[in-house]
Protein backbone atom coordinates (compact mmCIF):
# COMPACT_ATOMS: atom_id res chain seq x y z
CA UNK A 1 0.00 0.00 0.00
CA UNK A 2 2.13 2.85 1.14
CA UNK A 3 4.96 2.04 -1.08
CA UNK A 4 8.41 3.99 -0.63
CA UNK A 5 11.99 3.97 -2.38
CA UNK A 6 14.53 1.99 -0.46
CA UNK A 7 16.77 3.48 1.65
CA UNK A 8 19.90 3.10 2.61
CA UNK A 9 22.47 3.55 5.89
CA UNK A 10 25.42 1.96 6.27
CA UNK A 11 26.75 -0.26 9.18
CA UNK A 12 30.51 -0.67 10.16
CA UNK A 13 32.16 -3.72 9.39
CA UNK A 14 33.66 -4.08 13.15
CA UNK A 15 35.57 -7.66 11.70
CA UNK A 16 37.56 -5.86 8.90
CA UNK A 17 40.73 -3.65 9.61
CA UNK A 18 39.74 -0.18 9.50
CA UNK A 19 36.14 -0.79 9.89
CA UNK A 20 35.11 -0.25 6.87
CA UNK A 21 31.54 0.45 6.10
CA UNK A 22 28.59 -2.06 4.59
CA UNK A 23 25.55 -0.68 2.70
CA UNK A 24 22.33 -1.45 4.08
CA UNK A 25 19.44 -0.78 1.90
CA UNK A 26 16.23 -1.07 3.64
CA UNK A 27 13.38 -2.49 0.44
CA UNK A 28 10.51 -3.80 3.19
CA UNK A 29 8.31 -1.01 1.39
CA UNK A 30 9.61 -0.80 -2.24
CA UNK A 31 7.30 -0.93 -5.01
CA UNK A 32 8.74 -4.20 -6.04
CA UNK A 33 9.10 -5.75 -2.69
CA UNK A 34 5.98 -8.86 -2.53
CA UNK A 35 6.88 -9.78 -5.61
CA UNK A 36 10.94 -10.12 -5.07
CA UNK A 37 10.32 -11.98 -2.26
CA UNK A 38 7.69 -13.92 -4.13
CA UNK A 39 9.33 -14.68 -7.11
CA UNK A 40 12.22 -16.04 -4.94
CA UNK A 41 10.18 -18.42 -3.10
CA UNK A 42 8.84 -19.70 -6.82
CA UNK A 43 12.38 -20.52 -7.94
CA UNK A 44 13.06 -22.28 -4.96
CA UNK A 45 10.29 -24.55 -5.47
CA UNK A 46 10.66 -24.70 -9.46
CA UNK A 47 14.34 -25.22 -9.18
CA UNK A 48 16.59 -26.22 -5.99
CA UNK A 49 19.93 -25.17 -6.23
CA UNK A 50 22.73 -27.72 -5.43
CA UNK A 51 25.17 -25.27 -2.97
CA UNK A 52 27.92 -27.68 -4.51
CA UNK A 53 30.63 -25.33 -3.21
CA UNK A 54 29.09 -23.64 -0.40
CA UNK A 55 29.42 -24.25 3.64
CA UNK A 56 27.08 -22.29 6.10
CA UNK A 57 28.85 -21.60 8.89
CA UNK A 58 31.96 -22.15 10.24
CA UNK A 59 31.20 -25.21 12.34
CA UNK A 60 30.11 -26.73 9.08
CA UNK A 61 33.66 -25.57 7.20
CA UNK A 62 35.39 -27.51 10.08
CA UNK A 63 33.45 -30.55 9.97
CA UNK A 64 33.98 -30.94 6.01
CA UNK A 65 37.73 -30.12 6.14
CA UNK A 66 37.89 -32.92 8.66
CA UNK A 67 36.16 -35.14 6.92
CA UNK A 68 38.64 -34.15 3.64
CA UNK A 69 41.72 -36.30 2.87
CA UNK A 70 44.21 -33.95 2.91
CA UNK A 71 47.66 -34.51 0.96
CA UNK A 72 50.71 -32.76 1.34
CA UNK A 73 50.40 -31.68 -2.32
CA UNK A 74 47.05 -30.37 -1.94
CA UNK A 75 46.00 -26.75 -1.35
CA UNK A 76 42.99 -24.93 0.10
CA UNK A 77 41.52 -21.59 -1.45
CA UNK A 78 38.67 -19.77 -0.20
CA UNK A 79 37.09 -17.45 -2.52
CA UNK A 80 35.54 -13.99 -1.79
CA UNK A 81 33.23 -11.49 -3.71
CA UNK A 82 34.18 -8.28 -3.16
CA UNK A 83 31.10 -5.99 -3.93
CA UNK A 84 29.16 -8.83 -4.88
CA UNK A 85 25.77 -7.40 -5.50
CA UNK A 86 26.15 -4.42 -7.66
CA UNK A 87 29.06 -7.35 -9.42
CA UNK A 88 26.60 -9.53 -10.72
CA UNK A 89 26.02 -9.29 -14.87
CA UNK A 90 22.00 -8.69 -14.71
CA UNK A 91 21.75 -9.95 -18.66
CA UNK A 92 24.22 -13.17 -18.20
CA UNK A 93 22.35 -13.99 -14.93
CA UNK A 94 18.83 -13.64 -16.68
CA UNK A 95 20.36 -15.85 -19.56
CA UNK A 96 21.18 -18.25 -16.93
CA UNK A 97 17.88 -18.39 -15.17
CA UNK A 98 16.10 -19.26 -18.46
CA UNK A 99 18.68 -21.55 -19.32
CA UNK A 100 17.54 -23.30 -15.38
CA UNK A 101 13.75 -22.94 -16.24
CA UNK A 102 13.67 -25.02 -19.76
CA UNK A 103 16.44 -27.90 -18.00
CA UNK A 104 13.94 -28.39 -15.10
CA UNK A 105 10.98 -28.15 -18.02
CA UNK A 106 8.71 -25.29 -16.14
CA UNK A 107 6.29 -24.62 -17.58
CA UNK A 108 6.57 -22.19 -21.41
CA UNK A 109 4.34 -19.86 -19.86
CA UNK A 110 5.34 -19.95 -16.40
CA UNK A 111 9.05 -19.47 -17.56
CA UNK A 112 7.67 -16.24 -19.45
CA UNK A 113 5.93 -14.79 -16.25
CA UNK A 114 9.17 -15.22 -14.09
CA UNK A 115 11.43 -13.78 -16.30
CA UNK A 116 9.02 -11.33 -16.67
CA UNK A 117 9.41 -10.67 -12.56
CA UNK A 118 12.97 -11.15 -12.78
CA UNK A 119 13.15 -7.80 -15.13
CA UNK A 120 10.61 -5.78 -13.12
CA UNK A 121 12.62 -7.23 -10.30
CA UNK A 122 15.90 -6.12 -11.34
CA UNK A 123 15.47 -2.53 -12.49
CA UNK A 124 13.94 -1.74 -9.47
CA UNK A 125 17.92 -0.97 -8.53
CA UNK A 126 17.60 2.51 -6.72
CA UNK A 127 17.23 3.87 -3.06
CA UNK A 128 17.39 6.93 -1.14
CA UNK A 129 20.04 8.67 1.12
CA UNK A 130 19.92 12.21 2.69
CA UNK A 131 16.23 13.50 0.70
CA UNK A 132 18.27 12.40 -3.10
CA UNK A 133 17.33 9.25 -4.94
CA UNK A 134 20.28 7.37 -6.42
CA UNK A 135 20.23 4.47 -9.11
CA UNK A 136 22.52 1.78 -8.96
CA UNK A 137 23.64 1.35 -12.84
CA UNK A 138 25.59 -2.46 -12.35
CA UNK A 139 24.39 -5.25 -10.43
CA UNK A 140 21.89 -6.09 -8.42
CA UNK A 141 19.77 -4.35 -6.11
CA UNK A 142 21.07 -4.44 -2.73
CA UNK A 143 18.57 -5.45 -0.03
CA UNK A 144 16.07 -7.00 -2.81
CA UNK A 145 14.74 -10.37 -1.47
CA UNK A 146 15.58 -11.78 -4.41
CA UNK A 147 19.03 -10.31 -5.02
CA UNK A 148 20.61 -13.12 -3.03
CA UNK A 149 19.04 -15.88 -4.61
CA UNK A 150 19.93 -14.32 -8.07
CA UNK A 151 23.54 -13.65 -6.96
CA UNK A 152 23.56 -17.38 -6.27
CA UNK A 153 22.72 -18.33 -9.49
CA UNK A 154 25.25 -16.93 -11.21
CA UNK A 155 27.93 -17.78 -8.88
CA UNK A 156 26.99 -21.49 -8.98
CA UNK A 157 26.88 -21.24 -12.58
CA UNK A 158 30.21 -20.09 -12.67
CA UNK A 159 31.75 -22.55 -9.99
CA UNK A 160 29.94 -25.52 -11.97
CA UNK A 161 31.99 -23.79 -15.25
CA UNK A 162 35.07 -23.08 -13.64
CA UNK A 163 35.73 -24.81 -10.41
CA UNK A 164 36.25 -28.40 -11.54
CA UNK A 165 39.00 -27.25 -13.90
CA UNK A 166 41.00 -25.20 -11.49
CA UNK A 167 40.73 -27.67 -8.79
CA UNK A 168 42.88 -30.46 -11.12
CA UNK A 169 44.90 -28.14 -12.32
CA UNK A 170 46.01 -26.24 -9.10
CA UNK A 171 45.32 -29.44 -6.73
CA UNK A 172 43.20 -27.54 -4.66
Amino acid sequence: MNSSAPSIKGLNKQHKPDQPIRPVVNWKNSPAYKLSKFFTEKIHCLTPLPNAFNIKNTQELIKNLKDTPLLPCHSLASLDVTKMYSNIPIGETKKILTDILKRELVNPQAQQEIIKWYDIITRQNYFTHNNDTVTQYDGLAMGAPSSGLIAELFLQHTEQKHLPRLTCEHKI
